[in-house]
């Protein structure tokens, strides 16, 4: 007689959390909400083992309307595709585990890509003269955007986001119903390229590579922002694109070179792509992508910056998401002293009949060498690989 097989849905509440406590891999308790419903209701925050390894994953776009998202662990190889209806053809970026999204309309939400709850800000035609500052594309009006704290635990937190063609700073508090532009004392200001919150304070880095700090209360106060700016090094060629981040404690502006547009001459093979035909276009073959970084720490008390080929055990991960950093002997598979980075150069997406992402690879700061990731490419007209920090709520 064949033996009967165990419900396991059918297990005891206190066990479940039990089990659940024990695990130690933030892929193994997705995995565990998922099995049935008496097993989600236990994949709780009060369950939540706060101390489980979360290592960024890589978030790429699977189907053409970006409606399916495939998740990719780097140190243990695992891979989770997910239906994420409320993404479907949006443009995405990433802070503490949320996605922001904006839409073709210019609609912009907060969504968070495993718990699938959503919080719907303001459009982002209720921004200072938004006429006056539109991008091409709807979706390509935000360029950066942070948490200060996450949602999922606190309702007291402020997203700030860089937007508009000309780049300025706003943020959105709970509550508000419209977007409010961040204005300075004594200078005109915008152009910004990424931002972090850091001890109470907001750095944020221009085109020029130099790093506006100002207090976070000052921010959104009534009154005009007081900040001061810490100059950048002299570089040899212009920055193409800038990056703050935190890692161990120090703050880092990291400079990226060879994201825009240029003539193929000597270039590195990459994945033929098909140009939507433009004037400026017309009888000329052209390329992209990252050639090499540039990582400088900040010194806060001297107020300025150095040049570093070394970042210790850290590994940084930077493209349309908050710039992060790791250490990396936390996690097998990532290597320290490198810079892991996706495509975030938003006019190829528009540029290429089959979308953009190609530019992903990982940098060795050490030697200058750069090892592509091509084959893990997943083209989209909307989304861009995204490095997003997993949370289950």
């Amino acid at each position: 007689m064949a033996q009967k097989m165990a419900d396991w849905s059918k297990l005891p509440l206190d066990m479940l959390v039990s089990i659940g406590r024990c695990l130690n891999l933030i892929e193994d308790y997705l995995n565990f909400g998922c099995v049935c419903k008496s097993w989600h209701s236990v994949a709780t925050k009060a369950n939540f083992n706060n101390d489980l390894c979360r290592a960024p994953w890589l978030m790429l776009a699977e189907e053409e309307d970006n409606e399916v998202r495939k998740f990719f662990s780097l140190y243990n190889g695992m891979i989770l595709n997910k239906r994420i209806p409320k993404a479907s053809r949006k443009r995405c970026l990433e802070s503490m585990g949320w996605l922001i999204t904006v839409g073709e309309e210019g609609e912009i939400s907060l969504l968070h890509p495993f718990s699938d709850v959503q919080i719907e800000l303001p459009h982002q035609n209720t921004t200072v003269e938004y006429n006056e500052h539109q991008t091409g594309s709807l979706t390509c009006f935000i360029g950066k955007a942070v948490l200060s704290a996450s949602p999922s635990h606190t309702s007291n937190y402020l997203l700030m986001v860089i937007d508009g063609g000309s780049r300025f700073l706003s943020f959105w508090r709970p509550g508000d119903i419209r977007w409010t532009r961040v204005t300075w004392e004594g200078i005109n200001y915008s152009s910004f390229a990424d931002l972090i919150y850091f001890n109470g304070q907001i750095y944020a880095v221009d085109y020029s590579g130099n790093l506006l700090v100002c207090n976070v209360a000052d921010v959104v106060s009534p009154k005009l922002t007081k900040c001061h700016i810490i100059p950048s090094q002299p570089h040899e060629h212009i920055p193409e694109h800038l990056y703050i981040l935190e890692s161990l404690g120090s703050l880092f502006v990291v400079v990226r070179y060879g994201v825009h547009f240029r003539l193929v001459q000597d270039d590195w093979d990459m994945i033929p792509l098909t140009l939507v035909p433009r004037p400026y276009h017309v009888g000329v073959e052209v390329t992209y992508g990252t050639r090499y970084f540039r990582v400088s720490r900040v010194d806060l008390a001297a107020s300025k910056m150095t040049e570093t080929k070394e970042l210790g055990d850290a590994a940084f991960f930077l493209g349309a998401n908050a710039s992060l950093s790791v250490q990396a002997s936390r996690y097998p598979g990532i290597k320290p002293n490198h810079i892991y980075f996706t495509d975030d150069f938003y006019e190829t997406y528009m540029s290429y009949e089959e979308g953009g992402g190609l530019d992903m690879g990982v940098f060795n700061l050490a030697d200058g060498s750069i090892q592509p990731h091509y084959n893990d490419v997943s083209l989209s007209r909307f989304c861009p690989p995204t490095w997003v920090t997993p949370t289950p709520y």
